[in-house]
């Protein structure tokens, strides 16, 4: 849930732009449009040399349990390695993504509001008290519209660049694929959908696969069973069966891609993607964590523990603390208690004051930031804030924005040292 406009801030959710597209569904055949891939010749993944990098780490892989330990508190890098000329993209007749300025890596980077991110940022992150940054990656930008799905190497360089500027300050660093996964499950069948993502991550797990533990993989965003377009050019919903045959297909297909390059990927810990990354139907049994060759070596993402509360303007009431316990306990019962790590990639971090309850207990958004940071962590999952730029934590300052939330996330941060 996370697009150009989806909130200036974490919270601030307003509009919400989804992913593009390219080719459509019907029945089992992948049809193509006048002005979409010509042709779907994928026979063999697509393995790109290793990256040399001084960021190889002592070896040491250690157990998902771990990790989400060590992870403690996260901040996404939001609207910027994802971002993408979204115009349009809602429409059936957008069959590709069209270029942005000069098509280089900075003018997507920079094309929802976000400055180019460099080493400093990065270390101010740190500095703020936070442990993680999540990197979100439209993978499509500057990608050649010729159905082989090949990354472009320079916009590849440049998420690299960044991965490395997380490393070079001992910070985990959590790379996906984001709204890219919806331009592709719109019009692809599952099949295709599994040749096309297995071409995907077998080119980034390939590229990466001299790095540490500290780079983590998290295979998708928010769409795993989402609607596709019929031949009517129509969004349609997935029956429920088929919903979670596709996102079960597709984190087996994420795993199996990455442990098949080798090198320190046959031990990474790798991060599947809930179903909608919905809390209620990620942890319902038809959600199949996928075999992996790699032993304890799995995490489950998830958004939002309050994201009902939010919308329905109950925030700091007790029907939110309510909700947040009830949330939290489905996630440690289907995971955490079997030991699999919660992973909750975007989690709220400001609250306006219009989306609080007339009867609240927590009055002030640092408030609930602290409520629900420390409930979090106490039930041992990865808390990750989204964040655009100039939100909650502003870039060019190098600050987070509230002086009230640095303290909140400070005080966490030390706490857990």
């Amino acid at each position: 849930m996370k697009k150009f406009f989806k909130c200036l801030s974490l919270c601030f959710f307003s509009v919400v732009i989804f992913s593009c597209s390219s080719n459509k569904v019907e029945g089992t055949e992948l049809q193509f449009q006048e002005n979409g891939l010509a042709v779907l010749n994928i026979s063999e993944p697509l393995v790109l040399p290793s990256y040399e990098t001084a960021n190889t780490g002592d070896g040491t892989f250690h157990d998902a349990s771990y990790i989400a330990k060590d992870m403690k508190l996260g901040l996404n890098l939001g609207n910027t390695m994802e971002a993408y000329n979204a115009s349009g993209c809602e429409k059936y007749s957008y069959t590709w993504i069209p270029t942005q300025g000069s098509n280089s890596a900075s003018d997507y980077e920079t094309c929802w509001g976000a400055t180019v991110t460099t080493q400093e940022i990065i270390s101010s992150i740190k500095a703020a008290g936070f442990s993680t940054v999540r990197i979100p990656v439209f993978w499509g930008n500057m990608m050649l519209n010729d159905g082989t799905w090949t990354i472009n190497t320079k916009y590849l360089e440049r998420v690299r660049e960044i991965v490395d500027y997380c490393l070079n300050e001992n910070l985990y660093a959590v790379v996906n694929i984001h709204h890219f996964d919806e331009f592709i499950i719109r019009r692809n069948n599952i099949d295709d959908c599994k040749k096309i993502f297995t071409n995907i991550w077998t080119q980034i797990s390939s590229y990466f696969a001299n790095y540490s533990e500290k780079l983590v993989f998290e295979g998708y965003n928010e769409y795993l069973g989402g609607q596709q377009f019929n031949s009517a050019g129509t969004l349609v919903n997935l029956s429920n069966n088929d919903a979670y045959e596709f996102t079960n297909a597709m984190n087996q297909v994420f795993v199996d891609s990455v442990r098949s390059t080798g090198g320190n990927n046959l031990n990474r810990v790798l991060i599947i993607s809930g179903y909608w990354t919905n809390i209620d139907l990620t942890t319902s049994s038809s959600f199949i964590i996928p075999h992996d060759s790699a032993l304890n070596k799995i995490m489950v993402s998830v958004h939002y523990v309050d994201n009902s509360m939010y919308w329905t303007k109950q925030i700091g009431g007790a029907n939110w603390l309510n909700y947040i316990d009830s949330q939290c306990s489905l996630l440690t019962n289907a995971f955490t208690s079997k030991g699999i790590p919660v992973f909750l990639g975007e989690t709220t971090s400001q609250y306006p004051s219009y989306n609080f309850a007339s009867n609240k207990k927590y009055e002030t958004s640092p408030e609930c930031l602290n409520y629900v940071l420390d409930k979090l962590l106490d039930c041992g999952f990865v808390p990750v804030l989204w964040d655009t730029p100039e939100g909650f934590f502003l870039r060019k300052s190098k600050r987070i924005a509230n002086e009230e939330n640095a303290a909140v996330i400070k005080t966490i941060a030390e706490s857990l040292n």
